[in-house]
């Protein structure tokens, strides 16, 4: 496909055109032919030419509808014109007769989260996901406690996988390039991830770093004691020193403690 679709900024649109950095992209996925795999954000299928030549046929989710027209030419692929929001991804899997999908992308730095939030709810159907990604993001979902960089993403997503920053990409990677630098991270569903309401999970590390500055006792404290949490949990401490184990097992004893209904 020829270059000339000129980037639409509500879209967060960025195109990779770097031959280097898209063979190390592929390389980090490793397609083999059979998979399902599932693309996030084509675009003008830098990525998506050669992980079809490898996997043979390929799932691909395009919101811009002049792309899709132009991705629908293409035999191989199937083409899902959507917000990656509405999507669901185990309708997808079984679409493709696939007890786990592959998903890959160029994410829309503008909307990378919530995309991710997204997928969370679908980590069960899904074997792997490589995305590229703002470096800063990438840093935050990795972040070890005690980090700066460690807050609710890194909580969050540390929940339900085992994540590796793999590959580096500077701005002039892309067209236009951005005003970051970039990342692809692999995430890979963990095989028993802590049994935890995902709502009561988000709402409390929500509450902790809400001012995380600031010890535990002033932004969890009145949040915990709405809820009727009346167990032992060291509030001396800030939102960033707390291990994500023990953020599942508070969200696991505020689950328990919930009044039955009926």
């Amino acid at each position: 496909m020829a270059p000339t679709h000129i980037p639409r900024k509500r879209f967060g649109q960025h195109f990779l055109h770097d031959p280097a950095v898209i063979d190390a992209i592929v390389r980090a996925i490793a397609p083999e032919p059979g998979q399902a795999v599932v693309e996030i954000g084509p675009g003008l299928a830098a990525l998506t030419e050669p992980l079809a030549q490898r996997l043979g046929r390929l799932t691909v989710i395009e919101i811009d509808r002049d792309l899709a027209a132009r991705l629908r030419r293409d035999a191989r692929l199937d083409v899902l014109e959507s917000d990656v929001l509405k999507v669901d991804f185990a309708h997808v899997a079984q679409a493709r007769a696939a007890t786990k999908l592959r998903v890959v992308g160029n994410l829309p730095y503008n909307i990378s989260t919530p995309i991710l939030f997204h997928l969370l709810a679908y980590a069960h159907v899904i074997a792997d996901q490589h995305f590229m990604l703002q470096k800063e993001v990438v840093d935050r979902m990795v972040a070890p406690c005690g980090t700066s960089a460690y807050g609710r993403l890194s909580v969050m997503l540390q929940w339900r996988y085992a994540m590796q920053d793999v590959l580096h990409v500077p701005p002039e990677a892309f067209t236009p390039p951005p005003r970051v630098n970039s990342s692809v991270v692999r995430m890979v569903p963990l095989a028993a991830p802590a049994a935890v309401d995902a709502a009561v999970l988000s709402g409390l590390v929500q509450a902790a770093f809400g001012q995380r500055r600031k010890l535990l006792r002033h932004p969890l404290e009145p949040w915990l004691s709405a809820r009727g949490y009346r167990g032992a949990f060291d509030l001396q401490r800030r939102a960033q020193e707390v291990p994500v184990a023990e953020y599942l097992a508070l969200a696991q004893a505020l689950h328990a403690d919930r009044p039955s209904v009926g």
